[in-house]
């Protein structure tokens, strides 16, 4: 029998799921039994929560999660604008006429993906309370506008994900919603260890990566005494990879670390201070 190549469209017709595998290992660095506890709450389907500043490693580490139970990955990057039919489905008008479209939530329900919110906080909660049916027994969610109940497919799992830090009463989740998931918290690594993935991730040597890791301790200290949040593991990378790439140390910080964090003038040459400091 003569084997024919697909084309990449009639792969993804054959598998809906097939755009969202996670190809390649994605880097993560354990930094404390996260991985394993994980693989637990998944192998029981059990919505998970994680808790966290900005750039900490939160949506990697899902990302390699997925890669490593081999499950396909939908992420919605939530905002004050998304509605529930953003998450569950929608008519839509075409040529043919009307025709349903999954939202990112009903397609990875019903085919057995891991659907993870991102900044979950940031939706409108009366949008958020459309997850409720798929994270108790019931594991359902019902398509109103449609008249249809998807049931969850068995390796479908929610995960969702907000910073604490930023949190207000108008920008909380409710109680209803906390208590149906599992919780793990999630802070910037140790020094040894956020060096090495600053390293690994931006291709700067050992030496500069734990002086970026040091400005950035220093900018932690600082939170809630004139900025709202740290320098990210995220924005030492931004920082490292300017550096590897020729731009010199102190204009990296500048440009990546400093001008992104704060416009107070002040706060401004205390940072500039600190990466002298250091470079």
């Amino acid at each position: 029998m003569t084997n024919i190549a697909r084309s990449p469209a009639a792969v993804v017709a054959a598998d809906p799921l097939e755009a969202y595998r996670v190809e390649r290992e994605p880097y993560y660095r354990s930094v404390a039994d996260e991985v394993a506890l994980y693989e637990v709450a998944y192998s029981v389907r059990m919505p998970v929560m994680l808790k966290g500043p900005t750039g900490c490693g939160k949506t990697r580490f899902v990302e390699y999660m997925a890669w490593k139970l081999g499950r396909p990955l939908l992420t919605v990057a939530c905002n004050e604008d998304m509605t529930a039919s953003d998450l569950v489905g929608r008519y839509l008008l075409d040529a043919g006429g009307t025709r349903w479209q999954d939202g990112p939530l009903a397609l990875a329900a019903r085919l057995g993906a891991i659907c993870y919110l991102d900044e979950v906080v940031e939706a409108r909660q009366d949008t958020t309370v459309a997850i409720h049916p798929l994270t108790d027994a019931r594991r359902m969610l019902p398509l109103e506008k449609k008249g249809e109940v998807i049931h969850a497919h068995p390796d479908f799992q929610l995960v969702i994900s907000y910073n604490p830090g930023y949190q207000s009463l108008m920008k909380d989740l409710k109680q209803s919603t906390k208590q149906r998931f599992a919780a793990l918290d999630f802070q910037y690594p140790r020094a040894e260890v956020e060096a090495e993935i600053v390293a690994h991730e931006s291709g700067v040597g050992a030496e500069v990566a734990a002086k970026l890791v040091h400005v950035a301790e220093r900018s932690r200290n600082l939170k809630g005494h004139g900025l709202d949040e740290g320098l990210s593991t995220r924005m030492l990378i931004y920082a490292g990879s300017l550096i590897a790439r020729g731009v010199g140390a102190q204009e990296a910080c500048r440009m990546a670390l400093v001008r992104p964090i704060t416009d107070d003038p002040d706060m401004r040459d205390a940072l500039d201070a600190t990466v002298t400091t250091y470079f």
